[in-house]
């Protein structure tokens, strides 16, 4: 009989051990075997953020739980984006078990628009070989809208733009008169017999960053809208915002035989003077998720009038941006009463 009752404890244990087991996930039916990641979506476009789903064997969805990374950054809310196309391998670890998904960001179409060229000319009224330059730009002007011309005023200048030795060491000035274009790039000198360079700038491959700008002047205050589309993703871009005025009368000191020789050319007008910049000279930063594809940056201004603007009416605003080669993209410029909008080629 105490046989008996000991070999029916026995049983009981051994059958509320196995149930044990069993509800532990020990071998049982619901053990974690393998883990899955599936993405809402294997490519998508720049900016189009794409989530994903871990589920276990038994199709149970553990997102919430698990950990999920690309590369060394764990992700926020199960969901990943980038700024450029790229490919990323993407892991999810939980239970210890690990899976992982090949994803890729890629452009959508080319966003092309007008390509305009910017010449930025170091220069001084106290410069003898300076007109040379000047006349350039005349010519250019002569031939093409799509140029965009500067004057930076160094040295004992009544123009004088001191910011300007911020560029000066940007591109390594050696001596005045000297001419870039799309800020980095020397035009050849004798400028005048070197019109084509500038205006090859114009043509060829569309740039994939188009401007638009809001001016307007009333009394003394200046209100300037500029807004920059991108057609492709830009590293490290920066907008430069310059405002400039015409028409300045002063003398010309002239060593060359241009505008009809001389040694002073008196009278003489001096054209697309930078009077102040409304950001960095360098740039500000545009913000990287912004300048990605089909990204607009917008950026508002609403200052005085500069003080040393003699007049007004001869206010004009130029615009570009720059990547992070400090090269310029594009470029483009507007006055008071302008509406622009973006010049999309298709």
């Amino acid at each position: 009989m105490k046989i008996l009752k000991f070999l029916f404890v026995a049983l009981l244990f051994a059958g509320l051990y196995s149930c044990s087991s069993d509800s532990n996930g020990e071998g049982g039916s619901g053990s974690i075997e393998s883990i899955t990641i599936t993405p809402n979506a294997v490519s998508a476009q720049v900016g189009t953020p794409i989530t994903f789903v871990v589920k276990t064997n038994t199709n149970e969805d553990v997102t919430s739980s698990a950990t999920i990374s690309a590369g060394n950054t764990v992700l926020t809310n199960a969901t990943l984006n980038s700024n450029s196309a790229a490919q990323f391998v993407v892991t999810a670890n939980y239970s210890g078990k690990s899976a992982t998904v090949t994803v890729n960001f890629t452009e959508g179409p080319s966003i092309n628009f007008t390509k305009r060229v910017l010449i930025e000319d170091y220069t001084g009224t106290w410069c003898g070989y300076c007109p040379r330059v000047a006349q350039g730009i005349d010519l250019v002007m002569d031939q093409t809208e799509f140029a965009v011309p500067v004057a930076i005023h160094r040295g004992q200048d009544p123009y004088n733009f001191a910011a300007g030795s911020t560029l000066e060491n940007l591109i390594g000035l050696q001596g005045y008169p000297d001419a870039r274009l799309n800020r980095l790039t020397s035009w050849n000198y004798p400028e005048p017999n070197n019109v084509s360079q500038v205006l090859a700038l114009t043509e060829g491959a569309l740039p994939k960053v188009g401007l638009a700008m809001n001016a307007t002047i009333t009394g003394n205050n200046l209100d300037l809208t500029v807004k920059a589309k991108f057609g492709t993703s830009v590293e490290g871009a920066k907008l430069v915002v310059y405002v400039l005025e015409n028409g300045l009368i002063y003398n010309q000191t002239n060593y060359t035989t241009y505008y009809g020789g001389g040694s002073t050319i008196v009278g003489f007008t001096h054209n697309h003077v930078l009077r102040a910049t409304l950001t960095n000279i360098l740039g500000d930063d545009v913000p990287a998720g912004e300048s990605i594809y089909d990204g607009t940056f917008t950026k508002t201004f609403s200052v005085p009038v500069p003080s040393n603007i003699t007049n007004k009416t001869n206010v004009e605003f130029v615009a570009f941006i720059v990547g992070k080669d400090k090269k310029a993209i594009n470029v483009r410029k507007a006055v008071s009463g302008d509406n622009q909008s973006f010049e999309i080629v298709e």
